[in-house]
């Protein structure tokens, strides 16, 4: 089995931050692959269904994002799987909006959500690292991160979802090189003109 894992906030008033891309992922990937409906454990929400020939659940922790791995870690230890088979969805401040890229350990750039995944999991899951951009001073990466996203980015985030959802399957298989050109593939006539500021290599 692989768990892949949305990182966000619960409650309604968190629902479209930019922080919640990851539980907006799984959601999506839920819906369009058939999977059964959400049910409270592990502290998260979880639905179990198959992705090509893999089975996968999906987890969206309800601990709040600096205690995600709370979550993550009870479930992978209940079905005693690896983190080399845990994929984690999350927003990338160093990655220009709507570029996806994927990377198995490494830093967690001061992102929570992974600091807690890492302090309970260890450091080699897989990252699913989906740009919302950066604001360019770090005093306003809180208010950028914990804002909505703006009505004129769903133009390039309702795709880049779909896109993911639709290479889920290659990437429960491992093939996250063959994930990754296919998302940009699908998207590549809907991304912003505004490529923001990409500070990290596109190859981590």
């Amino acid at each position: 089995m692989k768990l892949f894992v949305g990182l966000g906030n619960p409650g309604a008033q968190y629902a479209f931050n930019r922080h919640n891309v990851g539980f907006m992922a799984v959601d999506v990937i839920a819906a369009a692959h058939g999977f059964a409906a959400w049910r409270k454990r592990f502290q998260g929400l979880t639905c179990e269904g198959r992705l090509g020939g893999e089975q996968v659940l999906l987890l969206k922790p309800q601990t709040f994002m600096n205690e995600s791995g709370r979550s993550v870690g009870e479930a992978a230890r209940f079905y005693k799987i690896p983190v080399s088979d845990v994929v984690a969805f999350h927003d990338e401040l160093d990655l220009a909006p709507g570029k996806v890229r994927v990377k198995i350990g490494g830093g967690v750039a001061g992102h929570n959500g992974l600091k807690s995944l890492t302090a309970h999991l260890g450091n080699d899951y897989m990252r699913v690292r989906i740009g919302i951009g950066h604001p360019g001073h770090r005093e306003r990466v809180i208010g950028h991160v914990m804002r909505d996203f703006a009505k004129t980015d769903m133009e390039w985030l309702e795709p880049v979802l779909a896109a993911m959802s639709d290479a889920a399957p290659i990437l429960a298989r491992g093939e996250k090189d063959k994930f990754q050109t296919q998302v940009a593939h699908e998207t590549r006539d809907v991304m912003p003109n505004d490529t923001g500021n990409e500070t990290q290599s596109e190859t981590d």
